[in-house]
């Protein structure tokens, strides 16, 4: 069976496939205290957000370059982990939307043959996602997988609401679009990726994305055919790990590619409403040939209640 994919090419929604969740339950159970452990300071200021080069995808809204002034932050060094969420889930008792819904998207290559009878449907505008039964944050592969091995690893498999909801309960919230760019550029000015404009500097890796042909062949020539360990590659110029590929991450805002035209320029919010969240960053499945969105200006976006097996996210927090 194979579904319409109602989402950018970059991520796969649960479009209209399955019920809504109106019961989402709260995780204020054991809320923290905020903890600044494990983040960076970002002084805020001014800075050019977006791309007018030609590489960039002007539906998406990557443009034009605009002037945009973010007050002070704190941001995590790197993407929340599956140990760091495992201590979540244990202290609050919290159910993702992936084990309410009981499934979630998992790229073909990853199902083993065993939990291939536990595959529902693929999407058909991209085959290579699989909604697979019994696949959560625990299980990322289906119900024979587990995150034992890599606990150090990003967790994945968790929806905005997820996410939200470890964010309240370390007492942090999500970044914007605009903090994540202006963290993703680590102070250099309007660079490609986070550590200037040759994706391969010297020849070294510096980052987690696809390499062969997609979707057919990764010889993973930068060591991992899934998700890296969260420190992997060397870290930005603010000492953050990961901004480009490995995960997308999630971030506050709803998604438009229009409404920044007119904006506010002075820490932006977003719009007001939408039906998709901002993801940035890219993933290990990204490809110049295909998906071309592990440069500092793109950005997608996917449905709030949406878990794959390439999207994550990593905290905020504001200065008090």
């Amino acid at each position: 069976m194979t579904e319409k994919n109602a989402s950018p090419c970059c991520s796969v929604s649960r479009g209209n496939t399955c019920k809504l969740l109106h019961d989402m339950p709260v995780a204020d159970k054991n809320t923290h205290a905020p903890d600044r452990e494990g983040m960076v300071y970002l002084p805020g200021g001014e800075f050019l957000m977006g791309t007018d080069s030609k590489e960039g995808f002007a539906a998406d809204g990557e443009g034009p370059v605009r002037q945009i002034v973010l007050s002070p932050f704190y941001l995590d060094t790197c993407a929340v982990t599956n140990r760091q969420f495992r201590r979540f889930v244990e202290a609050t008792g919290y159910k993702t939307e992936a084990e309410r819904y009981g499934w979630s998207f998992v790229f073909h290559h990853f199902v083993s043959e065993k939990a291939k009878q536990d595959v529902m449907q693929s999407v058909q505008s991209a085959p290579w996602w699989w909604a697979v039964k019994g696949a959560y944050w625990q299980r990322p592969e289906g119900a024979d997988s587990s995150v034992e091995d890599r606990l150090d690893h990003p967790v994945v498999h968790v929806s905005w609401n997820d996410a939200m909801a470890y964010c309240k309960w370390a007492g942090k919230r999500m970044p914007t679009e605009a903090e994540w760019e202006f963290a993703a550029r680590g102070g250099l000015v309007q660079k490609r990726y986070p550590w200037g404009d040759e994706l391969k500097p010297g020849g070294e890796h510096y980052c987690n994305i696809w390499q062969g042909k997609f979707p057919v062949k990764n010889h993973a020539s930068d060591g991992y055919l899934g998700t890296a360990p969260a420190k992997s590659f060397p870290e930005n110029g603010y000492g953050l790990y990961n901004m480009a590929g490995n995960v997308w991450e999630w971030c506050s805002d709803w998604f438009s590619p229009t409404y920044h035209l007119n904006g506010p320029r002075e820490n932006p919010q977003g719009p007001p409403r939408g039906q998709a969240k901002v993801i940035r960053g890219g993933s290990y499945l990204c490809h110049k040939s295909y998906c071309n969105r592990y440069r500092v200006a793109a950005r997608s976006s996917n449905t709030p209640d949406s878990s794959t097996g390439h999207m994550g996210f990593r905290c905020a927090a504001d200065i008090q």
